[in-house]
């Protein structure tokens, strides 16, 4: 990575930082085709033009935004311990998403922006 993403991760230290960039390498796993750019005013993921998923750090948390309620609302019964919001999803780096979620919810936001291209 080396564009919006990278310098944004560059600017945060710590457990933070591991845990922010575990997001993106999952969801660049997941679709190698993502590409860096912003997207609601954060550095992001894009794919096919739309925000797929962003990860930031805010004061008291660290904060997934797939860019869609839908996503979030399809995906609450995997999300019990963690703090949701219509559009995003709060956890630590003490408490991370568990791989198989983050995967599911970063599938499930690819097919919803598929969805919409055709």
């Amino acid at each position: 990575m080396s564009t919006a993403v990278s310098v944004y991760l560059s600017a945060i230290e710590g457990a933070d930082r591991a845990a922010l960039q575990r997001v993106y390498a999952i969801a660049l796993e997941v679709v190698p085709e993502a590409e860096e750019g912003t997207s609601y005013g954060m550095a992001a993921l894009l794919y096919r033009g739309k925000g797929l998923i962003a990860a930031v750090q805010a004061k008291k948390f660290l904060s997934l935004y797939p860019f869609s309620g839908r996503v979030v609302a399809g995906n609450l019964d995997l999300l019990a311990q963690f703090e949701t919001t219509s559009g995003s999803i709060h956890f630590s780096a003490e408490n991370q998403l568990p791989d198989p979620v983050l995967r599911r919810i970063v599938m499930a936001r690819r097919a919803e922006i598929d969805e919409r291209v055709r």
